[in-house]
């Protein structure tokens, strides 16, 4: 009979265990085991069938390893338990938000997100900026924003990092910036004039909030009505990091730059 090679991958949680664990390097069948917390009577039907299916290979003294095709089957596997993982461990909030800001080739790494996080804000502080963010955000020393809704609480924070010589870059949609300029602009003057800042302007209507600092990042989508609903992503991730920052730099590269008000 016919192996199917998904089946062996994917229909067993087993299997796919004892896969990604052996990305790693060669295992001995007592080190399967003791990694994966299971018995001999639990696990080594599936390694049988993995053998069967070539994709481990049983070397001398009870080694396991990937075979050539396991290494391939097992590399385009990652990506997409990974991505399958990003949408399923918060499945309500994708299915009701609008990520079409986010452009392909970034969606197609979705999984580099990693272990982020959500944020809710707490009903009775519904309009505060959530601590956890703002404490990280005041510590960080290397700060880059896409901005595409006004609240006028971050302004006091970017003052704050401004005089700590915090090195910001900020990219504002043109409603923003619009609405800065017009009620708060001895504040977008003093940003302006501080000299480890740099603001753009973006007239995309694009509808995010997306920070990345050394430390951490953040990442806010907006609902299928284009409402702000309080909720944001965070991680710690290297990998969430670097495609937050390209993220950024996606919108900032067709931005440009405000040099005086």
């Amino acid at each position: 009979m016919k192996i199917s090679l998904i089946d062996l991958a994917f229909l067993s949680e087993k299997r796919k265990d004892v896969l990604l664990l052996l990305v790693e390097g060669p295992k001995t069948g007592d080190e399967i085991k003791t990694a994966l917390n299971v018995n001999s009577t639990a696990i080594m039907p599936q390694i049988k069938k993995l053998k069967e299916g070539r994709l481990i290979i049983q070397d001398e003294k009870n080694t396991y390893r990937l075979s050539e095709m396991g290494e391939i089957v097992v590399e385009k596997m990652e990506p997409l338990l990974n991505t399958v993982r990003v949408f399923e461990e918060n499945y309500e909030y994708w299915i009701n938000h609008d990520f079409t800001a986010i452009p392909e080739h970034l969606l197609n790494r979705i999984d580099e997100l990693g272990n982020y996080f959500m944020l809710e804000a707490d009903l009775n502080r519904l309009f505060e900026i959530p601590e956890d963010f703002k404490k990280n955000l005041l510590e960080s020393k290397h700060i880059k924003i896409f901005l595409s809704y006004f609240n006028p609480l971050h302004i006091e924070i970017y003052r704050e990092l401004a005089r700590k010589e915090a090195e910001i870059c900020l990219v504002l949609t043109e409603p923003v910036f619009n609405r800065m300029k017009k009620d708060y602009y001895d504040d977008l003057k003093f940003l302006m004039e501080s000299k480890n800042t740099e603001i753009y302007i973006c007239n995309k209507n694009i509808t995010l909030k997306n920070v990345v600092t050394e430390r951490f990042c953040s990442l806010v989508l907006f609902d299928n009505k284009g409402k702000y609903d309080h909720q944001r992503l965070m991680s710690f991730d290297e990998s969430a990091l670097k495609w937050c920052e390209e993220l950024f730099l996606y919108y900032k590269e067709m931005s440009m730059r405000l040099d005086k008000l």
